[in-house]
């Protein structure tokens, strides 16, 4: 399997590959090198027939002019979501079931043109975030196999990690998405709960589940995302519209929370991993310390409180009366959820709901909060020695999240000093998935590290990428709205995002208005003699922008701006009964120039 061309292909080599009409050709190889190797990330495969009415199916689609953003790009999905004519089994063959219909994740990968190669293993019933509680095996660390892979999405972040996939879905309740992706050294994006749907997936926690993505880059982890999130599955209780208020990229240098304790439980390669971590971020970032307590105590509720009855509903008295069946200690922790009364669930539920209200206040005040995606890691015999202790450990910086319905991204980070990868996690309010990716993709950039366990560098001729945020409405600024001018807080205090510098198509003229306090300009498209202007490009949030256009004063507006290479985008104008007392200042290029002339 190592002699594959197609190791650590991204999604766009995928992509280029069937553009030169060669991906069929590896596609096959890869599905034969996949069901003749004996390999536990793996539940059920792919066979060389199915591959092949796939792809008649995929080709006759792209004939017919069917958009397919992710045509022959081979994924893998955790075996406790469904797929239409397949087993799941949840890592449990006594549960195993042949689902009748796909996932409506998968449903859109599928319509993607995405071509899914196998189903993974799991920790059973993703109880754990280990990667060792299955009877189809414990998965290693795809770097050193004598150590766990996490979980419990193990084999999900093994198959990316090797690289056979160009990404996988895994489940996250309590850090199943970022556990094995910073065990892993790759991106886990855990979005923002209720943004992609959870019909078709075997619950672990359904109020909190969420699907993730494991990828080798950021940018497609958050390709995946834009089509898994497209939009709301009504046929999902839990699943939610975006409001689009949350802003959709970060600024220049971003303001980052940092607990001003952390816990490494005596790790100290994991500690100084994350200390350089640390001295690379400050490179980028402001980081500001804050109290971990409320974090710490929301995270206890989820095993030490009675969500974990909310397992033990979804698994079933069947089971949980038959402990033969499931791993001895995955049934250890459900069979607890028995013990918990009603009373106890609702006490807890108003902790929670207070401990969240106090966690997303603070968030509110900076951009994400930065933590190790895991204090330690553990080998496969000290898992054996003590399995539920270290698992808690594991889940230290991850298990609040969904109870404080929060969402994260699982990078990965400088590397331990015994070659093993420490990963670190960013974590903002709901819905600020795309500014997390906007800086996630900034920092990998910075530290251009290889790729997976591939051993692929990074590749950093991909092009820049800014999130295609929906509910995002871009607007061109000229002049007291620029950034470090008097209004630009009218942008800011609305959660919009500097997207770039750029300039206008050489169609306008550029005006300094009479009796306008703070100074305006007023910019304005001429048949004739007109001249490219320097502007700002922001995205300010759908929800937010009529909010933003009611403060401004006549004479000036918001219509249709024409840029440099050809976008239409909105921004400012101004009436034409105001610039017969304006004076032109055109030649200055931009209102920035002309301020620093005066």
């Amino acid at each position: 399997m190592n002699t594959l061309e197609t190791l650590g292909w991204t999604i766009s080599d995928w992509l280029s590959a069937h553009q030169q009409n060669e991906g069929n050709g590896h596609l096959e190889k890869l599905v034969d090198a996949v069901n003749h190797v004996n390999d536990c990330a793996w539940i059920s495969r792919l066979s060389a027939s199915d591959l092949k009415q796939q792809l008649e199916h995929l080709n006759a689609r792209r004939e017919q002019g069917d958009s397919l953003p992710l045509f022959g790009v081979p994924f893998a999905v955790k075996d406790n979501i469904d797929v239409a004519g397949w087993v799941t089994t949840a890592a449990c063959p006594d549960f195993a079931y042949t689902a009748t219909e796909d996932a409506t994740v998968v449903a859109h990968l599928k319509e993607a043109g995405a071509v899914l190669i196998g189903k993974t293993n799991l920790d059973q019933f993703a109880t754990g975030l280990v990667g060792t509680r299955s009877p189809y095996g414990a998965v290693s660390n795809s770097f050193k196999a004598d150590y766990v892979s996490g979980g419990s999405s193990s084999g999900s972040a093994s198959v990316t990690a090797r690289g056979l996939v160009a990404f996988a879905l895994g489940t996250d309740t309590a850090g199943s998405g970022r556990v094995p992706a910073g065990f892993n050294n790759l991106v886990g994006l855990k979005p923002t709960r209720g943004w992609f749907s959870i019909k078709g997936v075997v619950p672990a926690c359904r109020s909190i589940d969420c699907v993730s993505v494991f990828a080798l880059t950021v940018v497609d982890a958050v390709q995946v995302a834009q089509v898994l999130g497209e939009q709301q599955d009504l046929a999902d209780a839990y699943s939610r519209k975006n409001p689009n208020t949350a802003p959709t990229g970060m600024p220049e240098r971003p303001r980052f929370a940092i607990p001003s304790k952390l816990a490494f439980f005596g790790d100290e390669l994991m500690q100084a991993a994350f200390m350089q971590a640390r001295s690379e971020l400050e490179k980028m970032v402001d980081l500001v310390e804050i109290d971990f307590t409320p974090f710490t105590q929301l995270a206890e509720l989820l095993y030490q409180g009675p969500w974990v009855a909310e397992r033990t509903h979804a698994i079933g008295s069947q089971l949980i009366e038959h402990p033969e069946a499931m791993d001895a200690t995955v049934h250890r922790i459900v069979a607890k959820g028995m013990d918990y009364t009603a009373l106890q669930c609702f006490d807890a539920e108003y902790q929670r709901q207070a401990l969240a209200r106090y966690i997303q206040q603070q968030l509110s005040e900076v951009d994400a909060l930065v933590v190790p995606t895991s204090p330690t890691i553990r080998t496969l015999a000290e898992m054996q020695d003590e399995p539920i202790l270290y698992n808690s450990q594991f889940g230290t910086y991850t298990n609040f999240t969904n109870l404080a319905d929060l969402s994260a991204l699982a990078l990965p980070a400088p590397f331990r000093a015994d070659g093993l990868p420490a990963g670190i996690t960013l974590i903002a309010n709901a819905w600020h998935d795309f500014a997390l990716a906007d800086f996630g993709q900034r920092w990998q950039a910075h530290l251009a590290l290889p790729m997976g366990a591939t051993g692929k560098p990074f590749q950093a001729m991909v092009p820049t990428f800014k999130p295609v945020a929906p509910g995002a409405v871009p607007v061109a600024v000229v002049g007291a709205h620029l950034t470090g001018m008097p209004l630009n807080f009218q942008l800011t205090t609305r959660h919009a995002s500097f997207v770039e510098a750029t300039q206008t198509a050489p169609e306008y003229r550029l005006y300094a208005l009479a009796n306008t306090t703070p100074p305006k300009p007023g910019l304005a498209r001429v048949a004739e003699n007109g001249a490219s202007i320097q502007v700002e490009l922001w995205d300010v949030p759908l929800a937010n922008f009529g909010a933003f256009v009611a403060e401004i004063p006549e004479p000036l507006g918001i219509g249709t701006l024409l840029l440099e290479d050809g976008r239409r985008v909105k921004g400012f104008i101004c009436e034409p009964v105001a610039l017969g007392s304006a004076k032109d200042i055109t030649h200055f290029g931009g209102w920035r120039a002309y301020i620093a002339s005066n």
